[in-house]
């Protein structure tokens, strides 16, 4: 196999040369580099994809974090869709991703700070945003090109985001002009953003229409089918009080309709259940599901796009800027009691 001392040695030029070709310089003649490059293709060397990144200061590789096991990464139709929107945009620009999961936001912060320091891209894709984060935290002191799927509670950061606070208000609402007074509120894990959102538009719909907020009417539940279920039946083991489930994705609204089903509740008319992201399965439970339908694949698009005009722009990337899209809730029978 050629090395790069053998392309110098057939060229007539020292292997720094050789190298400064590879990474494209500007320093050297174009008689020298077409001189370089015939070397190069009579002796078939290929330059290691990695040294020549390293030389040029870029990879075209863009980094997409989640932290969460593997299997409720893929289980969640969110993340395929926010990646499908990543790839067009990545294709176009001829950007690869590569994909980052780890267990712990610890392992997380590890991971992510290694691939930058290391080199191995030239920007990340956040996920999901923690109150009081220190992953961003720290890729703010690195100086790393990032964006964040979602806000950030406390640095001026680069993002593309739902109003999750008004998406959140507006399917309590619609329980309530339903006729359901008793709303609960499954939550995903209160450390993210997204769900303290959520949480809070909940809370401001019911003391608008001069509905106590019941404590024990909010259940944090892992988000999967599972963990919607099981959030269920702790609300009816703790004695609560509840005609309608604000779901805070679509997995713990199935899991609620599971629960339903188990327990031989009528959907709606014992139990309003709304869900969020609006993934395609929900028109075809029984009953369908009202969901609110968040723009799985959009964010995606806009998340790379905003990076990719960080990169391309470097003056840019260091002022903050938000892009929020809209939501829309999409009413389907589970929230429709026949007694109104």
């Amino acid at each position: 196999m050629a090395t790069i001392k053998d392309v110098a040695k057939k060229a007539g030029v020292s292997p720094s040369t050789v190298s400064r070709v590879i990474a494209g310089s500007n320093r050297i003649s174009q008689e020298t580099k077409e001189r370089v490059r015939r070397a190069m293709e009579q002796l078939g060397y290929v330059p290691n994809a990695i040294a020549r990144s390293l030389a040029r200061s870029n990879t075209h590789t863009i980094g997409f974090t989640m932290c969460r096991r593997a299997d409720q990464v893929f289980s969640n139709p969110f993340f395929p869709e926010a990646i499908r929107g990543m790839s067009a945009v990545a294709q176009e620009k001829d950007y690869n991703i590569l994909l980052s999961i780890s267990l712990t936001p610890e392992e997380e912060l590890k991971k992510c700070l290694q691939l930058v320091r290391e080199r191995r891209v030239d920007g990340l894709i956040l996920s999901t945003s923690r109150v009081r984060d220190p992953l961003i935290e720290a890729l703010v002191k690195e100086d790393a090109p990032f964006v964040v799927i979602g806000r950030s509670a406390d640095q001026p950061v680069r993002s593309v985001n739902n109003d999750n606070v008004k998406a959140g208000y507006q399917a309590t609402l619609h329980l309530l002009d339903q006729g359901y007074r008793h709303i609960a509120y499954l939550s995903g894990p209160q450390d993210l953003v997204v769900s303290v959102d959520r949480l809070n538009g909940y809370k401001q719909a019911l003391i608008e229409r001069g509905i106590p907020v019941v404590p024990e009417r909010i259940e944090v539940a892992e988000i999967s089918e599972e963990g919607g279920t099981q959030a269920m039946y702790h609300l009816r083991e703790k004695g609560v009080l509840f005609d309608a489930i604000v779901a805070a994705d679509d997995l713990l609204a199935l899991g609620a309709l599971r629960y339903a089903h188990e327990q031989g509740v009528h959907v709606p008319d014992e139990l309003g259940i709304v869900g969020f992201n609006d993934t395609p399965i929900m028109s075809y439970t029984h009953p369908p599901l009202t969901s609110v339908r968040i723009l799985s694949y959009q964010l995606g698009v806009e998340a790379m796009e905003l990076l990719l005009e960080g990169l391309e722009h470097p003056e840019k990337a260091q002022t903050k800027k938000e892009i929020l899209l809209p939501s829309e809730l999409i009413v389907r029978k589970s929230s429709c009691p026949d007694r109104l």
